[in-house]
């Protein structure tokens, strides 16, 4: 069975609005590298549609920044699971909904998903969480103050404890933390 990875970029004060992190060359490659150690890829539909909007072009693009462009291009190829209750046309290249209870659909994800199934949607992540599915996190931890936007695992109805199992910084100062749920 593969393991359900939640990655995403924050800021120091918990911020996970996109357009508020540290976007270069280095942290591209760093997010592309995760994907390729995962056989697959987990959004909710706002997530998804976010990633829709913007990667499908940048994967075309031959101007594109090389980082972005590599990206986008890995993602295109990668199978795409999306969990959505309002929508069920999902025309990107390898997307699959995501059928059923929500627990027994990503359990039955996991074992199938040998590589593991990186999951990068907050309010989906959360309520991943609540059912005790996630087993790692790689959490981006941006040098800036946001002081706005929505933030990490809001309304998480209690503590989780994880055991930080390494951290990377990378040039620009930002800190990619690898954690995993702590047993019991």
């Amino acid at each position: 069975m593969g393991l359900l990875t939640f990655g995403l970029n924050v800021t120091l004060d918990g911020c996970i609005d996109h357009t508020q992190g540290i976007a270069d060359d280095e942290l591209h490659d760093h997010w592309t590298r995760l994907m390729d150690e995962s056989g697959a890829m987990l959004f909710g539909r706002n997530t998804y549609e976010l990633m829709e909007g913007a990667w499908p072009a940048v994967a075309r693009d031959e101007q594109a920044p090389r980082a972005m462009r590599e990206w986008a291009m890995k993602l295109e190829a990668k199978p795409k699971y999306v969990v959505s209750r309002s929508r069920s046309d999902f025309p990107w290249h390898n997307t699959i909904k995501v059928e059923g209870d929500l627990r027994e659909a990503i359990t039955a994800l996991k074992a199938k998903t040998e590589r593991g199934v990186l999951v990068g949607a907050p309010r989906l992540a959360t309520a991943l969480e609540e059912l005790g599915l996630i087993d790692e996190y790689r959490i981006v931890v941006h040098p800036v103050i946001s002081g706005r936007g929505p933030t990490l695992f809001s309304g998480l109805s209690g503590a989780r404890h994880l055991e930080l199992l390494s951290t990377q910084r990378l040039e620009s100062g930002v800190q990619a933390l690898h954690l995993r749920r702590r047993a019991g």
